[in-house]
């Protein structure tokens, strides 16, 4: 029966996700947000620099030093994760055109152009002549005024989180107007004597035009504000995703794939990581500003207190086969195996036991991760540890990954460590069934021999 209902998934769900996994345009996505992650991961360290003052004693001086710097500390991070959407756009449009097998570099800097073109300039207004009087009169107005910038200023907000889904929709708007005028021939073509980087550039003079019209029109002379437009379609969605229904959803889901073989990180990641980034940025804006931090299951979350050691929080399975398991293969495997999972590598124990359609190992494999999100989550809304306001590498041994996420918070190392006892606990008695079957099949063969 069992193998019945695996070959029906196999042919009615797998090869569906697996076909949407690799459809090209979350593909980009993917690509694009994915390329960003190194931004993101060394900027958020800045972060936990800039308010390492909170975990440390006041009279420190490296706790004096830091809060007098705080704003140097955070300019890295407010020209690299503040405006990440500037540089995931790129990778999108990138992407999305080498998909098409269209000059990729041309894809990315339309997809760019077509996204800044949806941020309006704003002019700041000049100092008027009795403002200046007054200032003669005031030296504190005088020192303000003089701080002031002039001229056109970018309202760096839509550069971030809040200009992801309209940057999103701006790569994919550019590289389908590159793709149109490349196969439908509406392009100006250069003499094959002509160098192919200078043919490129005349190439994309159509598509660019098209682009700064279209996209002109709409947002700078007709004024429709497309970033508030999409904000109003979007905020419902963005809450809904940081909610304890959605966290238990998503992981279900991650799992549930992993079992019939998908890379079910792969599949949830590409629909969910945008509102993730989002839910993140907005942390650590507020962290950054002084403010409430409101958002508490971004992607960390998941990383350091429900997949710890990888999807399933294989962590406890890995520890139960090396520690305690009689039969060879698997107390090898979990000596194997146990390395890797502490760095949130699971792949042996997915494919090596398998996981994968074993009915023994996908009940503790779907039910762990489940538990330890819920506890996780109501730690987090009941203040026992901080909110996401970093993302760590992904490679660290937990404890010290949700130490650095939570913003130099001990309590979330030591919930991560709970979390792991947990899985152990819930692994224990499927992997003790599991271990009798491997010695059974030990000594079978051993007899057979």
């Amino acid at each position: 029966m069992f193998e019945n209902i695996a070959n029906w998934i196999d042919s009615h769900l797998s090869t569906p996700m697996a076909k949407l996994g690799e459809q090209r345009h979350l593909r980009a996505i993917r690509d694009g947000i994915v390329a960003t992650l190194p931004i993101i991961i060394v900027a958020s360290m800045f972060m936990v620099i800039a308010f390492l003052p909170n975990s440390l004693p006041e009279s420190w001086g490296i706790s004096n030093w830091i809060m007098e710097n705080q704003f140097k500390i955070l300019l890295p991070y407010r020209m690299s994760m503040y405006i990440m959407t500037l540089y995931a756009v790129f990778g999108i449009g990138y992407s999305l055109a080498k998909s098409y097998d269209l000059d990729a570099l041309s894809g990315g800097i339309l997809a760019e152009l077509a996204y800044l073109l949806t941020v309006i300039p704003v002019m700041i207004p000049a100092v008027t002549d009795g403002v200046t009087e007054l200032a003669t009169q005031n030296p504190e107005l005088a020192t303000y005024l003089e701080q002031i910038p002039a001229g056109f200023n970018i309202p760096m907000a839509n550069l971030g989180s809040g200009g992801m889904f309209i940057g999103i929709l701006s790569a994919f708007f550019a590289v389908e107007v590159y793709r149109f005028t490349q196969r439908s021939g509406f392009k100006i073509s250069m003499p094959e004597q002509v160098p192919a980087s200078v043919a490129r550039s005349f190439e994309a003079l159509t598509p660019t035009a098209i682009i700064l019209i279209v996209v002109s029109a709409i947002t700078m002379w007709m004024e429709i504000d497309v970033h508030g437009i999409i904000a109003t379609f979007m905020e419902p969605l963005i809450s809904a995703s940081d909610s304890l229904g959605s966290v238990l959803l998503l992981t279900f889901l991650t799992n549930f794939f992993w079992i019939f073989g998908i890379h079910g990180a792969s599949i949830v990641g590409s629909l969910a990581r945008p509102l993730w980034l989002v839910l993140l940025e907005q942390n650590t804006t507020a962290l950054a500003a002084g403010e409430a931090i409101q958002n508490t299951a971004p992607e960390p979350f998941y990383q350091w207190f429900i997949y710890i050691g990888g999807a399933g929080a294989t962590i406890g399975l890995a520890l139960l086969l090396a520690v305690a398991t009689k039969s060879t293969y698997g107390k090898t495997l979990g000596k194997t195996a146990l390395v890797p999972a502490i760095f949130n590598i699971n792949e042996p124990l997915i494919f090596g036991a398998p996981v994968v359609l074993n009915p023994t190992l996908m009940i503790p494999f779907t039910v762990a991760p489940m538990v330890n999100a819920v506890i996780a989550w109501y730690a987090t809304e009941w203040g026992f540890v901080s909110r996401t306001v970093a993302s760590a590498p992904w490679t660290l041994p937990g404890p010290i990954g949700a130490f650095l996420s939570m913003g130099n918070d001990w309590r979330a190392a030591v919930l991560n460590i709970v979390l792991t006892l947990i899985a152990v606990l819930i692994y224990y008695p499927f992997v003790r069934t599991y271990d009798n079957q491997l010695l059974a099949e030990e000594q079978q063969d051993t007899s057979a021999e």
